[in-house]
């Protein structure tokens, strides 16, 4: 079931599966606010001071990166897709999946914002809910005659319980236990395992290139306005990501998937 509601002062779709799973979308940046499985638990941390109103980024859940990772490139930070206003596309129900898509072009940028990335582009964005699986579909289209170079990533922000008393397994690198602030860029491997002290959670992707890791620690988030002091023991942050701007040629397109699964 697709139903429509206000979140803040922001517009949003509820995504509602036949087992109660739950997804809540805003359609500003395509936001992903809340994803609970069908137990009712609540598995994406959101900012109790993010400002829910358009005026900036929203602080938690699943903000879209594109055409700019951080301050990587000469664009506005993490680009102008979290801070421009989607629109809902197509939806679908099938046996025990519901989706709803969600779409961007570059008429839909802000101007203030598009001077910074005159180019022509199609972003779309597919939210599938199936059972304990959340999976999100992004995929970009270059809709102009020249190429350009472009970054993205799905910066999601995973409700974790205690962060010291998270682990991270299946990285390259091996696997991480929890002790302050980190800001870490892995290669990308298909599948991690995210064990919190109450459950586990297996990420995986297709299309991009790194995972990011990222908990701005006691001191970090002391220093970010749209997040309280203690907030940064409630989450971490692990995101698909491609960080540095690569070509797409004219006329072609780009996909890439991460799906996120409760493991009972």
């Amino acid at each position: 079931m697709i139903s429509t509601e206000t979140f803040g002062a922001l517009p949003a779709i509820r995504i509602t599966a036949p087992d109660g799973a739950q997804a809540l979308v805003a359609l500003y940046g395509a936001h992903l606010l809340s994803w609970k499985t069908p137990d009712g638990r609540e598995r994406l941390f959101m900012s109790e001071r993010s400002p829910l109103d358009g005026s900036a980024a929203i602080r938690g859940g699943v903000p879209v990166i594109f055409p700019q990772f951080s301050t990587r490139g000469p664009g506005q930070r993490h680009g102008v897709a979290r801070l421009s206003t989607w629109r809902l596309g197509s939806t679908g129900n099938e046996g025990t999946q519901v989706s709803a898509e969600f779409l961007l072009t570059h008429e839909d940028v802000p101007p203030q914002l598009a001077q910074g990335w005159p180019h022509h582009f199609a972003l779309s964005l597919r939210f599938t809910l199936d059972g304990d699986t959340l999976r999100m579909d992004y995929q970009v289209n270059n809709t102009s005659d020249a190429s350009w170079d472009f970054a993205c990533a799905l910066h999601t922000y995973f409700a974790v319980g205690t962060f010291t008393q998270t682990s991270l397994h299946g990285l390259a690198a091996g696997s991480i236990d929890f002790a302050g602030a980190l800001d870490d860029i892995h290669p990308a491997t298909a599948t991690l395992d995210l064990q919190t002290p109450d459950a586990r959670l297996r990420l995986q992707q297709q299309g991009f290139t790194e995972w990011v890791v990222w908990n701005p620690g006691a001191q970090g988030a002391a220093a970010i306005a749209d997040m309280a002091d203690h907030e940064h023991s409630a989450f971490l942050c692990i995101e698909p990501a491609r960080v540095d701007q690569q070509a797409l040629a004219a006329g072609a397109e780009w996909h890439g998937t991460h799906s996120i699964t409760v493991v009972r």
